[in-house]
């Protein structure tokens, strides 16, 4: 680090965290705790409540296409930061009017400036610890994983008790308290943007990107992308629909968080050693079991069981892109193939709620989707197995 940089690396990291916290954490899965009580007051279907997240998505894939732009002429810092502050507004914007439109305008609002922030924290952390692969590699997936898992963890063991305790019609209060927490981690979050050490500007005559020899490891991010997102947007729908009580909503969403939290410390290892696609496809794995199980277990043990696998998995899946990104690219390239991996992913995603939603409704009960979703993401882990190093 430079003289200007020489802020201890573990506090930076956990300024990055919150950042994460707030983006991935807060604007994305919280939704999934406040939706039954949203659905219930508003008088949604599946389809007009999967909606919502792909509106979320819709201004993801934006976000992440205005990164690639926006970091040829600025750094991933002063992005980060903006994304991080304007996501912590839309969710306080979130709680004030139910109707659909202005739900729908944050939602998106929401992903546009999410994916700034998420785009750009993986590049700023990889540069934490450059000469270090082990300890980089922990950065990373603490990174995604404990900023996720910890919001989770907050959610999970507030919202579900207090609607239960409040009733369906105080969701705005749960979006609001959403908002302020996010608010309360900004001033820490813009402080590590500001220390980071600085990511090389990647320069506009620099060699293109070896896409055609990326496109399993692009393939299996989609995979992710289309298929996690049914499970954390719907679970506690599902659990709904099986009469589970807000305590035992809690009790799952606790232990999922808990788990995102504790992941990197589980695939550290695995993301040091191997430079292809093997462990996005063990991640991916991992996340379709914890997925269908609800369905195929459909008992409080088989959702603590469901939880545990799956949240020892889903947010490492932008861990393995990010460190096959840092093992196979040189770190120029990191910012720009990171937005790009978000951009695949996020149009990925933009399919997967509504459409889940729809298949719900048809079925008359979600639990058909979360099947769906674990099938696309095995296909996922199938395809990106086939990715070599570069």
């Amino acid at each position: 680090m430079n003289e200007t940089n020489t802020a201890n690396p573990w506090l930076v990291l956990t300024g990055l965290s919150l950042g994460v916290l707030v983006t991935n954490g807060f604007a994305r899965f919280a939704y999934g705790l406040i939706l039954p009580a949203m659905r219930a007051d508003l008088d949604w279907t599946y389809a007009q409540a999967g909606w919502l997240n792909t509106a979320n998505a819709l201004g993801y894939i934006l976000g992440a296409a205005g990164t690639m732009l926006a970091l040829r002429r600025r750094g991933p810092a002063g992005l980060f930061a903006a994304g991080l502050v304007m996501t912590a507004l839309s969710l306080v914007a979130t709680g004030l009017v139910p109707a659909l439109w202005w739900q729908s305008l944050w939602r998106f609002i929401a992903g546009l400036f999410g994916a700034l922030s998420f785009s750009t924290a993986g590049a700023l952390a990889a540069r934490l610890w450059a000469n270090d692969p082990k300890r980089n590699a922990l950065g990373i997936g603490i990174l995604f994983g404990s900023g996720g898992g910890m919001a989770i963890v907050l959610a999970g063991a507030t919202l579900p008790l207090m609607l239960a305790e409040w009733g369906d019609s105080a969701w705005p209060w749960a979006w609001l308290i959403v908002g302020g927490l996010s608010l309360l981690c900004v001033p820490l979050g813009l402080w590590a943007a500001l220390k980071a050490p600085p990511v090389p500007r990647r320069d506009v005559n620099a060699p293109a990107l070896p896409l055609a020899r990326m496109l399993p490891q692009f393939a299996g991010y989609a995979g992710f992308g289309l298929g996690y997102i049914v499970y954390l947007t719907f679970l506690s729908a599902w659990m709904k629909e099986q009469a589970a009580s807000a305590l035992q909503v809690a009790l799952v969403w606790v232990l999922l968080g808990a788990c995102i939290s504790l992941s990197p410390l589980l695939w550290r290892g695995v993301f040091a050693r191997h430079a292809s696609g093997r462990p996005l496809a063990l991640v991916l794995t991992g996340i379709a079991v914890g997925s269908a199980l609800p369905v195929l277990w459909p008992t409080l043990p088989g959702l603590v069981v469901s939880a545990m696998v799956f949240g020892s998995c889903v947010f490492m899946a932008p861990s393995a892109v990010t460190n096959f990104t840092r093992q196979n690219l040189p770190s120029e390239s990191w910012g720009s193939a990171i937005a790009l991996f978000t951009l695949v992913f996020a149009v990925a995603q933009t399919v997967g709620p509504y459409a889940a939603g729809m298949l719900g409704d048809h079925a008359g009960s979600i639990g058909v989707a979360l099947l769906a979703g674990s099938a696309v993401l095995l296909v996922g882990a199938a395809i990106v197995s086939r990715q070599k190093p570069l």
